[in-house]
C-alpha cells in the first residue's frame, strides 16, 4: 500500500471543514435572528432601541397610490424638517414650495444643521455667507436659512411650475443642479406629514423634564406671535395635569384664529412639529383635531383621542393644540 504525506489519516481524526464551517454559519445566523429579533421588539415598545421618527402621508398604510407614502427619519432630521415645513407654511407659500425646500435641505445636509461643508457652507441649505446668504451664525439657525431660501425661492418666476431640480437649482447654484430631483417623492411625504393630511409620530423613551416656557419661546420664534395667541392675554396657558402615569406635566395651550385651510394647515404644522422636537424639549404629549400623541408608548403613532393612555383627558377641542410637557 502507496502511503502519502507520511502515512495514512484515520478517519475519525480527518478534519471536516465543511461541516465546521456550516455549523459556524448556523450559529452565525442564529445569532444575526436573535440581535434582529431583540432590536424590533426593543424599536417597538420604544423601551431602549434608538429614536426614529415617520412620515406618513395620507393613504400610507392602506394600499399603494398616489397621496401615500411613509419616509423614516432621525428626531434631528425630522426637527428640521418641521422647522423648514413650519417657516413656509406661516409665509401662506403653496405645498409645492415646502416639498422644493425639503429636497434641497435632504440633497446639501440630509437635513442636519452641519457646522462644515465645502469652502464656507454652512447648516440645512449649505448657504455661503460669502455670497450674501447671511453671517454664519444667522445661517445655522433653521429658521433663518430656511426663511431666507424661500425668499429667493419667491424670486424665481412661475417656481411652482418648474421642475423641482430647476428651481432648486435656480436658488442654490449647486455643482450637481439633477441632484435635487431624486428626494422628490420622501419630500412630498414630509410635505404631507406635517401641514397636510399626513401625521409626523416619533418614538423614543418617556420625555425628560422640560421647560413650558422655552416651548413657548420655539413655537413664537418658529410661528411667530400669532401662533401664542391663545389666551386672554395673548399668551398660551401653562397649566398642571396628570399625565397617565400621574407625572405632573404643563400644557402650553394653542388656539387658531379660525377654520379655514390655511389655519387647520397651521394648526397641523405646530402639532407636528411639537412631536418632532419632543425629545429635545420634554414634549410628553400632544393633541390636536381629534387625535393625540404621547411620548413612550407602543408604537408612539398618533392615535384618536382617548387611545393615547389618558382616557381622553388630554382631548383637544375644535381649533385647539394641546402641548403637554413634562416636569
Amino acid at each position: 500500500m502507496c502511503l502519502k504525506y507520511g502515512g495514512p489519516v484515520s478517519e475519525t481524526r480527518r478534519p471536516r471543514p465543511r461541516r465546521r464551517r456550516l455549523l459556524r454559519a448556523a450559529v452565525g445566523f442564529l445569532v444575526l435572528l436573535a440581535v434582529v429579533g431583540y432590536a424590533a421588539v426593543q424599536r417597538y415598545y420604544n423601551g431602549g432601541g434608538a429614536p426614529y421618527c415617520v412620515a406618513r402621508a395620507a393613504g400610507a398604510g392602506a394600499g399603494p397610490g398616489a397621496a401615500g407614502g411613509t419616509y423614516e427619519l432621525t428626531p434631528e432630521q425630522a426637527a428640521n424638517a418641521a422647522t423648514i415645513a413650519a417657516v413656509g407654511i406661516v409665509r401662506g407659500l403653496p405645498d409645492r414650495a415646502v416639498t422644493i425646500a425639503l429636497a434641497t435641505a435632504m440633497q446639501e445636509s440630509a437635513l442636519r444643521n452641519l457646522d462644515h461643508g465645502d469652502r464656507d457652507s454652512l447648516g440645512l441649505f449649505q448657504q455661503r455667507p460669502s455670497q450674501g446668504w447671511g453671517a454664519p451664525e444667522q445661517v445655522m439657525d433653521p429658521v433663518y436659512s430656511a426663511g431666507v431660501f424661500y425668499d429667493r425661492l419667491a424670486e424665481v418666476p412661475r417656481y411652482a411650475e418648474l421642475p423641482l431640480a430647476e428651481a432648486a437649482q435656480t436658488v442654490q447654484r449647486s455643482g450637481f443642479p439633477d441632484a435635487y430631483a431624486k428626494h422628490e417623492p420622501d419630500a412630498a411625504v414630509l410635505t404631507a406629514a406635517i401641514g397636510g393630511a399626513g401625521s409626523l409620530s416619533c418614538s423614543g423613551p418617556e420625555a425628560a423634564a422640560g421647560d413650558p416656557q422655552k416651548v413657548r419661546a420655539e413655537l413664537s420664534r418658529t410661528f411667530g406671535a400669532q401662533a401664542l395667541a391663545g389666551g386672554g392675554d395673548g399668551r398660551p396657558g401653562v397649566t398642571g395635569a396628570d399625565g397617565a402615569d400621574g407625572a405632573r406635566e404643563a400644557e402650553v395651550n394653542l388656539r387658531l384664529d379660525g377654520g379655514g385651510a390655511a389655519e387647520v394647515r397651521r394648526g397641523r404644522a405646530m402639532a407636528q412639529w411639537a412631536v418632532a422636537r419632543s425629545g429635545e424639549l420634554g414634549i410628553a404629549r400632544v393633541s390636536y383635531a381629534g387625535g393625540a400623541w404621547a411620548a413612550g408608548l407602543s408604537g408612539a403613532a398618533w392615535q384618536p383621542s382617548g387611545g393615547d393612555g389618558t382616557g381622553g383627558r388630554h382631548a383637544s377641542g375644535a381649533g385647539e393644540i394641546r402641548i403637554f410637557v413634562a416636569r
